[in-house]
């Protein structure tokens, strides 16, 4: 990708600029020069380096080259919901936290804030001569991969169930990250990356944990492309900078050197020009667990020959050299592996000086500053979700309540806030502390854990919560109990979930504390990252929030909503089951039974699903029209209307059903929008579906096709809802007429 310099209003000051670029690096080597073709920088400097030199920069602590004066770089970088492992950073809700937002506007905003706080973190770092891991500028996030099956413990770091939600966060978060089009810093903040991107994990990856270094994932081609590769196309499609692939085998083939997935489908038929990172250790993993190459000389062959840039291990650095001595690399196989990585890095600016650099200002007032804290807060407000209301318990009305007790084990939870893959905020804001804040000195307040995660018999805070108008009981899970392998140790199974339980110790103290209160409101805060089985609590509470794992301004969201300056407009991103019965067996990767497209049964809350503290209309502006080709657009306009006592965020959900043929979804969601309705003043919003995005994978012939017949839209609050609906038809293809043979 070549990023080309526009001509704006400030075209003289590019000119200038330019010019002083030009004649600067003309003093150095080609590849400094930053008024030069891109392919003619990266064949500059490949000609410059030894084979032994480029094969030490193919792995991720990448090493240097002094007499080029090149430094040492370490490629891993994790910013899944802020700048982590870093120090102090903006802490935004777990991904699964911003997915239920359906607001992609708002999440590219924030993604924009961490690549800011990253360059400024890069800036301190590279300043002082220390090329650390995590301070650099290549971040390992998004996790696209789709949310299939609630036990897997990684599935909060995802956009949940659905690829078209997945592929619209996905690829928010990679416009903000990237800066594409980004001209906040200046004329040439367009012709760098602000920072990089990374699709993970590619592909077909969402558990087991427990075996995820052997799992080989079958799934055929129409689940492959409608489901699990269908964000991966629209993220390569909107300038990604970098592929991770995974640890598992798909169809038999190790992610990270199988031709299918890298070379055919990723390079050959998507045509992506960046780079391809492994994740960490998956090298390893085909010869020493998935055992289907011999050892690391011939891996390191394979992966090159198949697309892999980058190394996340040492496989590549120790042993790349030794396949090009055995005739299994060619020298040019070196070039063509190296060449995407340099020019990441020249995108990055790492070969242009600080002086060319548009975002070398950034320094420690752009971490953490007032504007990153309130898109935080804003973030999490819009993230939880409102599950019960019953007796007008929420908002609270402090006319009449004048006491509150808050107990529960999250309730003063770091890991409650902070989710996995996370940084470190310098103000972390409890539940406790942000009901404190907010609720005012006027209110009588009082704390106390009241439980654990196991004792299920012995509580405190249930005589207080007595005495008290409201309880709030923050309960439910933490990453370290559901995870990434390793990470969450105290979950049973290798990071993944065996049940969709709260623990019973929180159960017990939920039916405890209702004993003492009696008829006193009490009000459930969840935080998890997952479905998760509410039917045990919900008769016993009157209001039940989930708050997932929402940040840094956690305590302060809650806050807010509780008392009713905001009205709650989280979405679940997931389906939230009744049992895991009612599901496939958690290794099966066929789609049937799965997710809202494919399951029809019974639910406790469907995808989509989130109440507020208001009510909304919907009533038609425009309907589609009867018929549509494949290369039409289907237009559609409503009004949506606030019927309710407050102002609140609506999200417009639209989603299609499909003519009846074998293996077709249910319904799929294809377009969405969260608008923000006053009381009495409706808003009318146009949504549009390109009629393309309704074809299905045709396995007879190996191709796209748009089936034709009549299509449902339906259009609501959530996918089981129906507050409008129309049909449209799509018409058979006409027949080609071969002309007759003359004889």
């Amino acid at each position: 990708m070549i990023f080309r310099i526009t001509f704006r209003p400030y075209g003289l000051l590019m000119a200038v600029v330019l010019c002083s670029v030009s004649a600067f690096a003309q003093k150095g080597p080609l590849f400094r020069d930053p008024s030069q073709p891109m392919a003619a920088r990266v064949n500059d400097l490949l000609t410059q380096l030894t084979d032994s030199e480029k094969v030490s920069l193919l792995g991720y602590r990448s090493r240097p080259v002094e007499r080029l004066s090149i430094p040492a770089y370490n490629w891993w970088n994790e910013a899944l919901h802020g700048v982590a492992r870093a120090g102090d950073a903006t802490m935004f809700p777990q991904a699964i936290g911003m997915a239920a937002t359906f607001d992609p506007s708002l999440l590219q905003e924030a993604a924009s804030y961490i690549s800011t706080e990253a360059r400024a973190k890069y800036n301190l770092s590279a300043g002082v001569g220390r090329p650390q891991q995590y301070m650099g500028l290549t971040f390992w996030s998004p996790n696209i991969n789709i949310f299939r099956d609630p036990r897997w413990g990684r599935g909060q770091e995802t956009y949940g169930e659905d690829p078209y939600l997945t592929a619209s966060m996905g690829v928010a978060f990679v416009h903000g990250i990237q800066g594409n089009g980004d001209q906040d810093s200046g004329p040439l903040a367009g012709h760098y990356l602000k920072a990089t991107a990374c699709a993970k994990h590619f592909a077909v990856h969402s558990g087991p944990e427990a075996n995820r270094h052997t799992f080989d994932a079958i799934v055929d081609e129409k689940d492959l492309r409608e489901t699990y590769l269908y964000a991966f196309k629209k993220l390569v499609d909107s300038g990604v900078e970098s592929v991770m692939c995974a640890y598992n085998r798909v169809n038999g083939e190790p992610c990270c050197s199988g031709p299918t997935l890298l070379h055919r489908i990723l390079r050959d038929e998507w045509k992506f020009k960046g780079h391809v990172v492994t994740d960490c250790g998956a090298l390893d993993d085909i010869f020493e667990r998935h055992k289907v190459l011999d050892g690391p000389v011939a891996t390191a062959a394979a992966a090159i020959r198949a697309g892999v840039n980058l190394d996340c291990s040492s496989v590549l650095q120790k042993d790349a050299l030794e396949a090009v001595r055995q005739g299994l690399l060619t020298h040019a196989d070196l070039d063509s592996a190296l060449a995407p990585l340099l020019r990441t890095q020249i995108k990055l600016g790492f070969f242009d000086g600080k002086d060319h650099d548009p975002y070398s200002s950034y320094k420690g007032d752009s971490i953490h500053s007032p504007a990153h804290v309130a898109l935080a807060r804003a973030m999490a407000q819009k993230s939880m979700v409102l599950l019960k209301n019953e007796k007008g318990a929420l908002p609270i009305a402090m006319d009449k309540i004048h006491s509150i007790m808050i107990t529960g084990p999250n309730a003063y939870s770091f890991d409650a806030l902070s989710g996995n893959y996370h940084g470190v905020a310098s103000h972390m804001v409890s539940f406790v502390e942000g009901i404190t804040t907010v609720a005012g000195p006027g209110t009588r307040i009082e704390y106390d854990q009241g439980s654990d995660y196991s004792d299920t018999t012995h509580f405190g805070g249930t005589w207080a919560a007595s005495n008290a108008d409201l309880t709030i009981d923050v309960i439910g899970l933490t990453p370290v109990m559901e995870g990434e392998e390793g990470d969450a140790f105290l979950a049973p199974h290798g990071g993944d979930k065996v049940d969709l339980d709260l623990p019973a110790a929180h159960i017990a103290y939920i039916k405890a504390l209702r004993k003492s209160i009696r008829s006193k409101p009490l009000i459930a805060v969840v935080t998890a990252g997952s479905a998760i089985d509410l039917s045990t609590i919900e008769p016993y509470v009157d209001g039940i929030i989930l708050a997932w794992y929402p940040g840094e301004q956690g305590g302060n969201a809650l806050a807010d909503i509780l008392f009713g300056k905001v009205s709650p407009s989280g979405h679940l991103p997931v389906t939230f089951y009744r049992s895991l019965t009612d599901l496939p067996s958690y290794q099966d990767y066929s789609m049937k039974g799965r997710t809202y497209r494919y399951y029809n049964g019974p639910v406790q809350y469907p995808f989509g699903y989130g109440l507020s503290y208001t009510s909304f209309g919907y009533t038609w502006e425009q309907q589609p029209k009867s018929s549509y080709t494949a290369k039409d657009t289907i237009s559609l306009a409503v009004s949506v209307s606030n019927t309710g006592p407050m102002d609140g965020d609506e999200v417009v959900q639209a989603y299609i059903e499909y003519p009846s043929s074998d293996r077709m979804p249910l319904k799929e969601l294809k377009a969405f929008q969260r608008l923000a309705v006053q009381k009495d003043r409706p808003r009318d919003l146009r949504l549009t579906i390109p009629a393309s995005d309704l074809r299905k994978w045709d396995l007879a012939t190996g191709k796209w096709k748009l089936y034709p017949g009549t299509y449902k839209i339906v259009l609501g609050s959530h996918s089981r809802d129906e507050k409008l609906k129309a049909t449209f038809t799509v018409p058979s293809e006409p027949e080609v007429r071969r002309p007759k043979a003359r004889h």
